[in-house]
């Protein structure tokens, strides 16, 4: 047996989500709108940990560690990832295809020598 790829899981915790969603009655557009708010509550949650990180909040003092901002990001990069796969069927394709498009500006073309003879 294979081991899943990373967009096997995402897709697995999407259809989890949205069979859990219709049963609940929600349609696809409000699960959309609810699982893209979802992105800004783990966006928070990787803000908060900073600060905590950085201690800058008095109230708090130093209540996180790097290690916790980590793993935010992490949810705020599943949750993106779970929110596409919700929306687009070709989620793994359209976010190789957007990462190409939008690393280009700022990523050397690779040059045409390189590519043709396999360096």
């Amino acid at each position: 047996m294979s081991t899943p790829t990373p967009w096997d899981t995402i897709s697995a915790l999407a259809d989890r989500f949205d069979a859990s969603d219709t049963a609940k009655g929600l349609a696809p557009e409000e699960s959309h709108i609810l699982q893209v708010l979802k992105i800004g509550e783990e966006f928070g949650e990787a803000a908060q940990a900073v600060i905590g990180a950085k201690g800058t909040n008095p109230r708090k003092g130093h209540s996180h560690s790097w290690e916790d901002v980590h793993d935010e990001v992490c949810d705020v990069i599943i949750t993106g990832m779970v929110a596409l796969a919700r929306m687009r069927p070709d989620a793994a394709s359209y976010f190789t295809g957007q990462l190409a498009l939008k690393s280009a500006k700022f990523l050397p073309a690779p040059e045409r020598d390189a590519v043709a003879e396999g360096n």
